[in-house]
């Protein structure tokens, strides 16, 4: 294991503080106290995660910080378990999530999504020693997914993206057998075991796959199968329109002066700020 991916996952239960909760709504409560309090990853590489020195950095990252700037306040991170944040109902803990989240039908129930600050796509990952070419070489071997989230939701037939003008994507046409994981670097660790060993493919994000192979993962992408595309959301709780207002406004300044996409190419190597970027 490199020590880069060591240190995510020794940091992956590191919280750099919590907020108290607040009178108010959200965009008063910022204003105020000149202070966001974002949710955030730290184990999420490039999105989010833990460097040599124990500091969060990545892309979430700098959009957050981006953000705060252009509110005019300071940001304090946040690093809580990413099903928490979805759940919604934050009671002022935190008053932004940038932490990778989906807009689906269920969590449009209980947060808002006043902005897209890029698009992902997944794909499916096998150990570089597998035969595999495509898909259909996959039936009869163990899949790794993180639990919770639209890749488990893929895997079980059951995806409900919340978003318009999106490629049409394909299911499995068979029923796989899965093993879930409560993050998504530890599909990683079982793979890096060796083929079949523990697991035989994982379905994930390109960009997490793309980092695994960059810092030494024995694991490759199987080429040319876009298992499908997602919209990513920052997001908030529900009841403040007007700060939801001033998120998106802000993120269509960034996309608009460049700089998302220069953030975006810093981390990701290329522009994911739009499909058709890509």
């Amino acid at each position: 294991m490199t020590k880069f991916f060591a240190g995510l996952l020794l940091g992956a239960t590191v919280s750099l503080g919590a907020a108290a909760a607040f009178a108010g709504t959200t965009l008063d409560r910022v204003e105020t106290s000149k202070q966001i309090v974002i949710a955030v990853s730290a184990k999420w590489p490039p999105h989010a995660f833990l460097d040599s020195h124990h500091q969060l950095e990545g892309y979430d990252i700098d959009v957050s910080n981006e953000i705060a700037k252009r509110l005019g306040v300071k940001v304090k991170f946040d690093t809580p378990d990413f099903n928490l944040v979805t759940g919604g109902h934050w009671h002022g803990r935190w008053d932004l999530a940038v932490f990778g989240i989906t807009p689906t039908i269920a969590r449009a129930r209980v947060l808002d999504f006043p902005a897209i600050y890029y698009y992902s796509a997944y794909v499916f990952v096998v150990h570089k020693d597998s035969t595999a070419k495509t898909r259909e070489d996959l039936k009869n071997v163990v899949f790794g997914v993180e639990g919770g989230t639209t890749a488990d939701d893929y895997m079980h037939h059951a995806l409900q993206i919340d978003a318009k003008s999106l490629p049409p994507f394909h299911y499995l046409d068979f029923t796989p057998t899965l093993r879930t994981y409560k993050t998504s670097l530890l599909p990683f660790e079982d793979l890096r075991l060796g083929n079949n060993v523990r697991l035989g493919a994982i379905i994930a994000e390109k960009e997490t796959a793309m980092a695994a192979i960059k810092h030494g993962y024995p694991v490759k992408i199987i080429p040319n199968d876009i298992a499908y595309w997602e919209p990513v959301g920052i997001a908030a709780d529900k009841g403040d329109p007007a700060f939801d207002q001033k998120i998106a406004s802000i993120i269509a300044d960034m996309k608009k002066d460049g700089t998302l996409k220069k953030i975006s190419e810093k981390w990701f190597g290329a522009d994911y700020t739009s499909i058709n970027a890509n």
